[in-house]
């Protein structure tokens, strides 16, 4: 029984091809490199425009192989559901997106697996943490002010 070989690599959102970094690693393993790379695609299309790890594994006996797709960098999905390409090089001074509760909601459960909050709240604590650095505001507001109102139960119905 063969060895299973793994490459790991950023690729784009939803644009991987067959040249570097993926064809080249995937070409002497003699599997179909335009299978992989379509694969790809298809499990990072929600990430467009976005950097996004990959890991392909490769039996090199039966040719056979598995694609798993990481998440993005918080930065990136929170910039993405602010419609920005990068945050802020001066945050607290100056403002360059706004989000809604409901992006940060939704960044909070892609990022439940790999973070260390116990549940969806707690993971949105963090995502607002990274509001604040990147100088994003949330539902119009400073970052830092949506924690008073996450303490309050303001946004209690979007946990439930």
């Amino acid at each position: 029984m063969g060895e299973k070989k793994s490459i790991s690599a950023l690729v784009s959102g939803g644009e991987a091809s067959a040249g570097p970094p993926l064809g080249p690693a995937l070409g002497p393993m003699g599997i179909n490199v335009l299978q992989v790379v379509n694969t790809i695609n298809e499990k990072t299309m929600d990430f467009h425009g976005m950097k996004v790890p990959v890991r392909v594994e490769v039996d090199p006996e039966t040719k056979k192989f598995t694609v798993e797709v990481g998440i993005p960098p918080t930065t990136a999905l929170i910039a993405k559901e602010a419609n920005i390409t990068k945050g802020s090089g001066t945050a607290g001074k100056d403002y360059v997106g706004n989000i809604t509760m409901e992006g940060i909601v939704k960044v909070a459960r892609m990022k439940m697996d790999v973070s260390y909050g116990n549940d969806v709240r707690s993971v949105a604590k963090e995502i607002i943490g990274s509001c604040v650095s990147n100088g994003i505001k949330i539902d119009d507001k400073p970052a830092k002010e949506i924690y008073s109102d996450l303490s309050s139960g303001k946004y209690d119905h979007l946990f439930s």
